[in-house]
């Protein structure tokens, strides 16, 4: 499944890793324009909205920042997992969403991996 718009790229790619969903920002969202929230949040919600106890990973290897849009979906997907029993985890952060995280206080309410491969197994041991 992947959230687009018929002029930009993809934004995401969402995956099944067995029983963790693997949603993978793409350099698309960088330039991602803010009428298009709406269809991103339910693309990306919609899914987890079916789950029970949903395991969220989120990997942002491939993006060098993003802006308070994106930031608001992870906390809207975040409370969504939380309210059905999941978790979610953050991997692949670039020093420059590190520190947004960190500014943020977000990196002590989300567990960071350095790759997809650690949280996913980090989540499937949790």
């Amino acid at each position: 499944m992947v959230a687009t718009n018929k002029h930009s790229e993809e934004a995401f790619t969402i995956e099944p890793h067995g029983d963790v969903t693997v949603i993978t920002a793409t350099p698309a969202l960088e330039n991602l324009a803010f009428r298009l929230e709406k269809h991103v949040a339910d693309t990306i919600l919609e899914p987890i909205r079916r789950q029970e106890h949903p395991l969220i990973v989120f990997d942002l290897s491939k993006v060098g920042y993003f802006g308070s849009m994106f930031l608001a979906l992870l906390i809207r997907t975040w409370k969504l997992t939380l309210s059905k029993g999941g978790s979610m985890a953050i991997a692949g952060v670039t020093g420059r969403t590190r520190e947004l995280l960190r500014i943020t206080s977000l990196d002590i309410v989300w567990p960071i991996y350095d790759t997809k491969n650690e949280a996913i197994e980090a989540l499937q041991l949790d």
